[in-house]
């Protein structure tokens, strides 16, 4: 089991891709949306704005709305898609990750991971 600060950091890495695209083209492709990632053996959810590729990964508070893009997965697997993010397709089909999100949402995903 990871901890929760090697999530957060795995989860600012996968964020932080988004800085290799042109700052126009990532607010075209990802506007204002949010993202979060709820860890269950940890029991912390952690989010960030995609928009800007530099918004830092933050613990959400209670109470807050969801995001726009939500992923539940265990604290390994998660530091595992920050290494490995093609990954992400057989996460998903093993029942490793969960993805609610909208179609275009899960489209703009594929950009990050």
């Amino acid at each position: 089991m990871k901890s929760a600060e090697e999530c957060r950091e795995a989860l600012q890495k996968l964020a932080g891709r988004l800085s290799e695209l042109s700052p126009d083209d990532r607010d075209n492709y990802f506007g204002n949306r949010s993202i979060s990632v709820t860890i269950p053996d940890l029991g912390v959810t952690y989010a960030t704005t995609l928009g800007s590729g530099d918004d830092p990964v933050r613990e959400v508070a209670p109470g807050e709305p969801p995001a726009d893009i939500r992923l539940t997965a265990n604290s390994d697997e998660v530091v595992s898609l920050a290494e490995s993010p093609t990954n992400i397709a057989r996460a998903w089909m093993a029942g490793r990750v969960k993805i609610e999100a909208s179609v275009r949402d899960l489209f703009r995903l594929r950009k990050l991971l």
